[in-house]
Formats: structure tokens, C-alpha cells, sequence
């Protein structure tokens, strides 16, 4: 199995049980601290990855391609100079931002959210700043040498420790109100992303082919050339994922001030934000650890076919990401179309944003498409039209939510038919980008089955349903749905030839049992 293919199979794994674990993670917080508590979290959250993306400056998707092409030329010596000048860069700006953010926590709170408890969460989830700030660095570091383990596990290990500490947290701080139940929730991730990077320091020493500290102020020193190779990557990788964590900090602040201006008071703002944000959105990007794999595994796989010039196993791994992103993606969306109400209801204890999940289904499969498309952008050198590419779907999305928020008539739905047309914009112009790059064949006929599949295992789901009563629990009705759309839609995608049986005996594991 080649390193891409094993990569990526591990990390799908991973960011399956990382997004079910995250979901647990989800549903035990909204059933902990309700709507409103929810509203004020992902009110903050945004600032939280604003900061982020800050410190980051972009680095590890250039630490990722850095280290796969000096791993290909067996040069350790750039490698450990490539850790240490960006190891030197975040931990420098994340002593800077986050007092930034204590500081600046009063300012925000009053002034730019409707919502004054917002301090709380942002004050809380500041220390994990410098934390993920470390932790990138290392991940950068695994997965440019398409190792891809070690960030898996520590995803996971993060994952655990905060689901183990949300419900004893926010239980605790409840009683003193919302927003520090809230904080607590925010504090059970800090806890989480410090385990998960003593994790990634344990394995980084067991694993390392040099000694790190050693001469490391030396290394940075001389890290001139390096640090402007690792800026030529990173400043348009960090200028594409700016101006996303840009729009989605002004997100919540633009929601917030077009529903006051549809007459929809603070606190019922801050409800409905909470349930397009903390409900609706969750359940729709649940799938998406698909597409984070596959982007995280394209980046050195793409760069180090690059720079041999091989343009057909660049095609050939770009077909293979796309065609999996479509499989796997057209059956998520019809899933959560069908059957978004009771999803909702058994996750969530209510229906409240399962009418957004309708809205907002069908077109979510461009969403899953964005993440590899803009990897093989990054990994092509063309970072700086993905940026732009971002920049104009930001502007569009923020002033399609401002435009229809502020009626009554649409109100948060509005919010949600903006957010939809920025990602399938985004989509739409890193597909036409990557076609300028790379010579890409569009099999319209592959497609139109898939779509097919789509539909008839769909109407399936719904049938079983809708119609067949198994002892009246709506648990094994959805689960049963569930198992009958999978099914349909994974042999009528055989039926069609969509999936190889050859492609289905490489698959490890339980690939033998293709082998008729």
C-alpha cells in the first residue's frame, strides 16, 4: 500500500471516531447548557480560531510540503531547521496574542457581540493559544514525513479528555449562570489540547533523528533562507484561512446585528445562532473527516509528485480524492436530508435547526469538496489564488447574511443561505483554478449514476421510515433507514461500476472479503 493511500486510511479512521467522539462531545454540551449556552460558545469560538490562525501564520501546511521534499532529498539537517525556525515563529507570537486576547476579552464582548457573557468563554479558552500553537509544528512535521499516525491518535486522545470533563465541568459551574458553564466547556479543550500535546512531544522523542534543542538558537540564526521558503507557502495558506476565520469571527457579530435589525431581540439571537451553529452545523460538517483527511494526506503526496514533475500521478491521486469525496459525500447529504428531524430529536432532545438542515443539505457536498481542492492549490505552489478564492466568497457570504438575515421574512435562514452561497462559491472557483493547473478529465456519466444512487437509495430511507413500524422506537426506525440507504447505495454504486471490486480488495483489512 503506498505511503498516500496508508495515510489517508489512517486518518480516516482517526477523524471518524475524532468527529463521532466530537459529536458526543456536542450532544452532551447542548443537553448540559441548552440553546442559549451553545449560542454563547460558538459566539466566541470564532475569536478563538481567529487568534489561531494568527499564530499559526499558516505553517503547517508549509512545514508539511518543507519537510516532504527534504525527506525525499534524505536532508535532516533542513528538516530540524525547518522545526526549529517555526517552532521559534508560534511559540514568539503566541506570547504576544494571548494576553492580546485577555486584554482585549472586555472590548469584544461589549462592544462587537450583543452579548456581554461572551467574556467568559473567551477568557477561558486563551491558554490553549500557545498549546495548539506547539502542537501544529509537530503535526506539520508527521504528516510531512506521511506519517500520519501520531496526529490521529492525539485528535483522539483530545477528543476523550474533553467529553470525560464537560459534563462534570459545566454540571459544576452551572449554577452560577450560563456563561460560566459555558467557560467550563471552553476549559474542558484546553485540558483536552494540552494532553493531546504532551502526546505529540512523547512521540516526537521517541521517533526524532536529531536532537532538537541542541544549537537551536544557532539554527534559527541561520534559518534566514528557511524561514522565507516556509513565508512563500505559509502567508498564502494563512492569508486563505485568515480571511475564512475572518468572516466566520464577523459571522456571528453580522447575525447578531441583522436579526436585532429584524426585530428579533439579543437573547433569542443568540438561541437561534446557537441552533444554525451548535445544532444544524455540526450534523452537517460531521462528514467532513473525510475530506480533512484526504486534504492533510494530499498536500505532501501532491508536493512530492510535483517536484518529480510527474503530472499523471498527480492527476491520477487528485481523481482518486475527488471521486471518494463524492461517494461518501453523496450518501452523507442524503442521509442527513431524510432524515433530519430525527436526528435531531435523538441527538439533541429536540427539532429545533432541523428545517436549516434541509436548506442547507443538498449543497453540501461542495463544502466536502473545498478541503482537497484546496490542498492540491497548496501543494501546487497556487496558494495565493485558493486566498483569493476565499477572500471572494467571504465578501459574498457576509453580505448575502446581512442582506437576508435583516428581513423578517428570511431571519436566520438567511444567515444559513448565506453561509451556503460562500462555500459553494469558494468551490466553484478552486475547481476552475486547479483545471488551469491540472489536465482533468470530468466524467459526466460517472457522475449522473452517482446522482442516481443518490436519489433512489434516498426515496429507499424514506419509505422504511415512514412506513414500516418497528416496535414504534425512533431509534431503530432512523437506524434502520440509516441501514437501508447504506446498503442500496453501496451495491447500486457497484451495480454501476462506480466502485472496482479490485479497488474494493485494496481496502485494509476487510478488502480479502472482496475477493470473489
Amino acid at each position: 500500500m503506498s505511503k498516500f493511500l496508508k495515510g489517508t486510511v489512517i486518518l480516516l479512521a482517526a477523524g471518524f471516531i475524532t468527529r463521532v467522539l466530537g459529536f458526543i462531545y456536542r450532544i452532551v454540551l447542548a443537553r448540559s447548557i441548552g440553546e442559549e449556552g451553545v449560542g454563547l460558545y460558538m459566539m466566541a469560538y470564532p475569536t478563538f480560531i481567529l487568534v489561531v490562525t494568527i499564530t499559526q501564520l499558516g505553517l503547517p501546511v508549509a512545514i508539511s510540503k518543507n519537510i516532504a521534499e527534504a525527506e525525499a532529498r534524505k536532508d535532516y539537517a533542513e528538516i530540524k531547521k525547518i522545526l526549529v525556525v517555526s517552532l521559534a515563529i508560534t511559540i514568539g507570537l503566541s506570547i504576544i496574542i494571548t494576553p492580546a486576547l485577555i486584554l482585549l476579552a472586555p472590548i469584544l464582548s461589549n462592544t462587537l457581540f450583543t452579548d456581554p457573557r461572551t467574556y467568559y468563554p473567551l477568557i477561558a479558552i486563551a491558554p490553549a493559544i500557545p498549546i495548539i500553537a506547539v502542537s501544529s509544528v509537530l503535526r506539520g512535521y508527521f504528516q510531512g514525513r506521511q506519517n500520519m499516525r501520531p496526529s490521529a491518535i492525539s485528535q483522539i486522545l483530545e477528543q476523550i479528555v474533553r467529553i470525560t470533563l464537560i459534563a462534570t465541568a459545566t454540571k459544576t459551574f452551572l449554577p452560577y449562570g450560563v456563561e460560566y458553564a459555558a467557560a467550563a466547556a471552553m476549559a474542558a479543550s484546553v485540558l483536552g489540547e494540552l494532553l493531546s500535546l504532551v502526546y505529540l512531544l512523547t512521540t516526537f522523542k521517541l521517533k526524532k533523528r536529531f536532537k532538537l534543542r541542541k544549537n537551536f538558537f544557532q539554527y534559527v540564526q541561520k534559518g534566514k533562507r528557511t524561514f522565507k521558503e516556509l513565508m512563500e507557502i505559509a502567508l498564502p495558506t494563512m492569508g486563505s484561512r485568515m480571511i475564512g476565520s475572518i468572516a466566520w469571527f464577523f459571522e456571528p457579530i453580522v447575525v447578531a446585528h441583522s436579526l436585532a435589525l429584524a426585530g428579533v431581540i439579543a437573547v433569542n439571537a443568540t438561541k437561534q445562532y446557537g441552533a444554525l451553529t451548535g445544532y444544524a452545523m455540526p450534523l452537517l460538517m460531521l462528514p467532513s473527516f473525510v475530506t480533512y483527511s484526504l486534504s492533510t494526506s494530499l498536500v505532501p503526496a501532491i508536493s512530492e509528485a510535483n517536484s518529480r514533475n510527474n503530472h499523471k500521478l498527480i492527476e491520477y491521486r487528485l481523481q482518486q480524492a475527488l471521486r471518494f469525496v463524492f461517494l461518501t459525500g453523496g450518501l452523507a447529504v442524503i442521509v442527513l436530508y431524510v432524515l433530519a428531524d430525527p436526528l435531531m430529536q435523538l441527538m439533541y432532545g429536540s427539532t429545533k435547526g432541523s428545517y436549516l438542515i434541509r436548506i442547507m443539505a443538498p449543497f453540501f457536498l461542495f463544502y466536502y469538496y473545498q478541503g482537497p481542492l484546496q490542498a492540491v492549490l497548496q501543494a501546487l505552489n497556487l496558494a495565493r489564488a485558493a486566498m483569493i478564492n476565499s477572500l471572494i466568497g467571504a465578501v459574498v457570504k457576509t453580505a448575502v447574511i446581512f442582506l437576508l438575515a435583516s428581513q423578517p421574512s428570511f431571519g436566520i435562514i438567511g444567515a444559513a443561505l448565506g453561509i451556503v452561497v460562500g462555500f459553494v462559491l469558494v468551490t466553484g472557483l478552486h475547481f476552475a483554478t486547479v483545471m488551469k493547473k491540472v489536465a482533468f478529465s470530468f466524467y459526466i456519466r460517472d457522475y449522473l449514476k452517482g446522482f442516481l444512487a443518490i436519489g433512489v437509495s434516498g426515496w429507499l430511507g424514506f419509505w422504511i421510515f415512514e412506513n414500516i413500524s418497528i416496535t414504534g422506537h425512533l431509534a431503530i426506525r432512523t437506524l434502520t433507514a440509516i441501514l437501508v440507504m447504506t446498503i442500496s447505495y453501496f451495491l447500486l454504486l457497484v451495480i454501476f461500476r462506480l466502485i472496482k471490486k479490485d479497488e474494493l480488495r485494496r481496502i485494509p483489512w476487510i478488502g480479502n472479503l472482496f475477493s470473489f
